[in-house]
């Protein structure tokens, strides 16, 4: 009997079958579209992140009146009070001391606190001394130096191009020091640094929020000491100058949390070729800043040297995707 002619019981069994169908459907359809909108909240937390590490210049910029070291003690001193405060209120700080219980993490952790130190201060100097460009190639040089790191102590294996874009990138950076006479030692200072410093963290198997916390707890007792010994030499310029340059100070634990926090969450959601091509939007950030904000010399061996980066930042990236999706997707059995 035609559908549109059922009557009666024969019409409601088949209501109910199309019903049935429909609930299966979306049975079927909701991970779907449960894992486009975790994705896409993924993005935004992404963008929210590299977007903020881009522009953190305008921010520093406002406080290099202030001496290089207190501002790192700041930096650690409202980092760690924020951080403690997030595992608090999460109820993950027994985590966090179960992380300095291990030998093994606990040197690793002190390893990675000296680096990202390091590279906070280097980041600092080059601010306040008018060299935000070379910390935009720093931190382009970083991922193809992590194709270096993971060649020489994970042993892994270096397609023909990512030896391409390696090499590329080298004449860059060689063409840039042999212009000025010296290597661009910032640049290459931070991309080392935070190699080392992601190599080193890649092996703790410690996230982020737990990471970063013992790490400023680490740095605490310096900086305490450090920003106490100024106040009794009357040096110090918190609570000292205006409330405007205070709030300022205080805002570097935000400044420092804030965006690694955005990033973990993105990490968590987004595919790991997507978050790659992300990263290049802060140091996209100090370029754009360098060259047309604070209008920092950008002469033909930067040209040439940002433009071989970049290439081999293309090349790496295509080479990347074209990995991604050689990998077969996984299969259900049943």
């Amino acid at each position: 009997m035609p559908r549109f002619l059922a009557r009666g019981p024969a019409r409601e069994k088949i209501l109910n079958a199309r019903s049935d169908d429909a609930e299966g459907e979306d049975a079927v359809n909701a991970p779907q579209r449960s894992g486009r909108r975790e994705e896409r909240v993924g993005v935004a937390f992404g963008l929210a992140a590299f977007l903020a590490w881009g522009f953190v210049p305008i921010y520093f910029k406002q406080i290099t009146q202030v001496p290089l070291l207190e501002v790192l003690a700041h930096r650690v001193l409202w980092s760690a009070i924020l951080l403690v405060g997030l595992l608090v209120v999460q109820r993950r700080l027994s985590t966090a001391l179960a992380m300095v219980r291990s030998r093994r993490n606990i040197l690793t952790l002190l390893a990675t606190t000296a680096l990202i130190a390091l590279n906070w201060l280097v980041f600092f100097w080059a601010i306040v001394h008018d060299q935000v460009l070379q910390g935009s190639l720093g931190y382009f040089i970083n991922p193809l130096f992590n194709v270096v790191l993971g060649f020489v102590f994970l042993g892994e294996r270096l397609r023909p191009r990512q030896y391409a874009s390696v090499a590329i990138a080298t004449f860059g950076v060689v063409y840039l020091a042999v212009g000025y006479g010296d290597p661009p030692w910032v640049a290459l200072t931070l991309a080392v640094t935070f190699g080392f410093y992601g190599l080193l963290r890649k092996t703790a198997r410690v996230d982020a929020l737990v990471g970063l916390t013992v790490e400023t707890t680490f740095l605490l007792p310096f900086g305490i000491g450090y920003l106490a010994y100024l106040g009794v030499a009357g040096e110090l310029t918190f609570a000292s100058t205006t409330i405007r340059m205070d709030v300022l100070l205080m805002a570097a634990g935000a400044v420092t949390a804030l965006p690694l926090l955005w990033f973990a969450n993105a990490a968590r959601r987004v595919r790991l070729a997507t978050l790659g091509i992300m990263q290049y939007i802060a140091p996209s950030g100090h370029f754009l800043l360098a060259v047309f904000l604070y209008h920092e010399p950008f002469s033909t061996g930067h040209l040439v040297c940002f433009g071989c980066i970049w290439a081999a930042l293309a090349l790496y990236t295509v080479d990347s995707i074209a990995a991604a999706r050689s990998v077969p997707a996984p299969t259900v059995d049943g």
